[in-house]
């Protein structure tokens, strides 16, 4: 998580820019009453990462849904990291680090107990999708460039 609070989104490479993205994209699209996975899905398909949105909207919608506190993302526009996307980026770079006890540790101080489960299944999915796309997950913080564009 201190490797990415308040740090400029500038500092991510294209993975942790992409999954910021996502996540951004996935809270404003509930917040406004529309279909996260239908709002995203051109950004998903643009990097070759259409297979991970299913596991990634569970994930979203189980934080979502069932965190013991209400997380909160920054709009889209803001140019820093804040502290519960730190939090987040930290879990998906753990997952892909296949650091699956220490995921599954923060996540059981942001989520229900009987949710844990199911959203470190569905981040852990998504996390194989990104990889087989050809995002280097394990390197999120790293400011190194797996992908020729971001979704804007």
């Amino acid at each position: 998580m201190y490797a990415f609070v308040d740090r400029p989104v500038k500092s991510l490479c294209n993975g942790g820019r992409f999954l910021l993205w996502a996540m951004r994209g996935w809270v404003a699209a509930a917040e406004r009453g529309q279909c996260p996975p239908q709002r995203l899905h051109r950004g998903f398909v643009a990097v070759n990462a259409a297979g991970a949105l299913a596991d990634f909207h569970i994930a979203m919608a189980l934080l979502g849904g069932d965190a013991a506190r209400t997380l909160l993302l920054a709009p889209m526009p803001c140019l820093q990291i804040s502290e519960d996307e730190a939090i987040l980026l930290g879990l998906w770079r753990d997952f892909s680090l296949e650091n699956a006890a220490n995921a599954r540790a923060t996540l059981a101080l942001l989520a229900k107990d009987d949710s844990v489960g199911p959203i470190a299944k569905a981040m852990g999915a998504a996390t194989r999708r990104l990889v087989a796309a050809g995002f280097d997950m394990s390197a999120l913080a790293a400011g190194t460039m797996t992908h020729q564009e971001s979704p804007k």
